[in-house]
């Protein structure tokens, strides 16, 4: 196989970044787009240049993968016809609605022996692909992701449209399996939760202090970690690590000292580094990781399992909001 076959499900916003991105990787042949809306596919056929399939069983035909960036309530549905296809899957967050939607489509994945990887696309931001080189073990996690009020993405909850963003990474970076889970949030402008905090606690004593909003003035997308001699600060928005260690006063380290806290033996130097930021293009980066995983027959590195657990959390959070919000009634 020279180059893999992929096509677009879905052309609104996130297809359309999806289909500029894919037409750039040579690995991969863009086989064409579909969308319910012919209008839609239509005009965006016309403007990339590519075939817009009269029906979704023609596009399967035509392709060895498709990238699923329909609505989450039909990621199922698309999903399960994909599979049932013989194809591979790349699916949008959240991989589904429910969590045993989630099962089903990764269940069915594995009797067909095709791959499902799932649009976190945070796990490629350069701010986060920065710290690869690091030992990270947090053990106290603040993490805020404020948007300004857009219709788009208002038909799910903002635990499911942002803060599973940071649900994943948090899952990814803690090596340990969620105790407990505390939740609060209210609907403002919209019928489901537009503002929610989640407090999550781990096994291993780690806790991650989750705030979501679609509804603030401005946007901050922040993760701050703090662990054993360590702070680190991510800013997925400006793609900007930073990290302050503590070490021994006369540790070779590299990087700019801030002077020494304490006394006595338990004196520390205070060390700052801005980790070297890649150049990537995270929704690039992670289509060219889907297309590499299927030549090479290798796991995706955000596998539906991934998208499952990450769901899981997220929707006890929902549910504790929903349950505590109507007992307040």
């Amino acid at each position: 196989m020279d180059k893999l076959r992929i096509g677009i499900i879905g052309v609104g916003h996130l297809g359309k970044l999806h289909l500029k991105n894919l037409l750039e990787i040579n690995l991969a042949e863009c086989v064409g787009i579909f969308d319910i809306d012919k209008e839609k596919a239509k005009i965006v056929a016309e403007e990339f240049k590519v075939r817009s399939f009269d029906s979704l069983e023609e596009l399967f035909k035509s392709s060895d993968a498709v990238i699923i960036a329909t609505t989450t309530s039909n990621h199922f549905e698309v999903g399960k016809l994909a599979l049932e296809n013989n194809l591979h899957i790349f699916i949008e967050k959240p991989i589904t609605s429910t969590v045993e939607e989630a099962e089903e489509l990764i269940k069915l994945g594995k009797e067909k022996n095709k791959f499902i990887q799932v649009g976190h696309i945070e796990r490629f931001n350069p701010a986060i692909l920065s710290l690869e080189k690091y030992q990270l073990n947090p053990m106290f996690i603040q993490s805020d992701r404020l948007s300004q009020f857009n219709p788009r993405g208002t038909d799910v909850a903002v635990v499911l449209d942002l803060m599973i963003h940071d649900i994943d990474i948090i899952l990814h970076l803690v090596k340990s399996e969620v105790e407990k889970i505390d939740a609060n949030g209210v609907a403002v402008v919209s019928d489901s939760i537009d503002i929610a905090n989640a407090r999550i606690q781990f096994k291993n004593g780690c806790v991650a202090n989750v705030t979501a909003s679609r509804i603030s003035q401005k946007k901050m997308r922040k993760m701050r970690m703090f662990q054993k001699d360590a702070y680190i600060t991510i800013d997925f928005l400006q793609g900007l690590s930073e990290i302050y260690r503590l070490v021994k006063p006369d540790e070779e380290t590299i990087g700019i000292s801030y002077g020494e806290i304490g006394v006595g033996e338990k004196r520390k130097k205070v060390i700052y580094e801005q980790p070297e930021i890649p150049e990537v293009n995270a929704m690039k980066y992670e289509q060219e990781l889907f297309i590499k995983s299927i030549l090479t027959n290798s796991p995706p590195l955000v596998s539906g399992d991934d998208g499952k657990k990450a769901l899981e959390v997220a929707d006890f959070i929902i549910k504790t909001i929903e349950l505590s919000n109507k007992n307040l009634d």
